[in-house]
């Protein structure tokens, strides 16, 4: 099932501005960057280079996190996240996306629904 375009970031410039000014959450095989507020809910951008897999391997990892996002999005602050998949997340698989979407989910709380701390 496809995602919305409003849950969706759609433009390179959209990428950019998260990945320019957006705080890291390293949370193992998923980096996920967390960009200023989107205009009125959370919105998501998957990248999965072709060094994580072949096409088939990326393209599921991408509906894994898909798949993980749509179980959290009404849990998130509307914020702009970039998820950027390393080598693992083919492993990892539906929970590993999981655990890396949650872990940026508490991390927003924590710091009041503001981008977390770099490095954090």
């Amino acid at each position: 099932m496809k995602l919305p375009k409003a849950a969706r970031l759609r433009r390179r410039r959209e990428y950019l501005a998260v990945q320019d000014r957006g705080a890291r959450l390293y949370t193992g095989d998923l980096l996920i960057l967390c960009g200023g507020a989107a205009p009125d809910r959370p919105r998501i951008g998957i990248t999965v280079s072709s060094k994580v897999a072949n096409a088939v391997g990326r393209n599921r990892v991408k509906r894994w996190v898909r798949e993980a996002f749509r179980e959290i999005q009404h849990e998130l602050p509307p914020v702009d996240l970039v998820v950027i998949a390393r080598a693992g997340a083919l492993v990892r698989g539906l929970p590993g996306a999981r655990l890396a979407l949650g872990a940026a989910r508490d991390a927003l709380k924590r710091r009041g629904a503001t981008a977390p701390q770099a490095g954090h």
